[in-house]
């Protein structure tokens, strides 16, 4: 299979996570936008490592952007869950007022 085909791939969901973070209202869409923009990532650090030979750096930097993305959901939903309580929404545009 081509690159071409795998960085179309991610050039595709990376722009659907993009439009999912500016369009949605919703703090756990927006963090499921923010996967899709790392998974796109990952998809382009596989596609240029097998195209240099396969010398397995991009594999270690998306292992790591795999990690990295573990505690991001794990924070971001630990915050979410936080407002939650505090608020009893998770919309965004009700988080934007700074009243207690």
């Amino acid at each position: 299979m081509l690159i071409n085909n795998f960085l179309l791939l991610g050039a595709v969901l990376f722009c659907i996570g993009v439009y999912g973070v500016i369009a949605r209202k919703n703090a756990v869409l927006v963090l499921m936008s923010i996967e899709l923009i790392l998974n796109s990532v990952n998809i382009n650090l596989l596609a240029f490592d097998r195209l240099w030979n396969g010398q397995n750096d991009g594999s270690v930097f998306a292992l790591y952007s795999i990690a990295v993305a573990a505690a991001e959901v794990g924070v971001g939903l630990a915050m979410v869950l936080l407002i939650f309580r505090n608020r009893k929404t998770i919309s965004l545009d009700d988080l934007s007022e700074m009243k207690g």
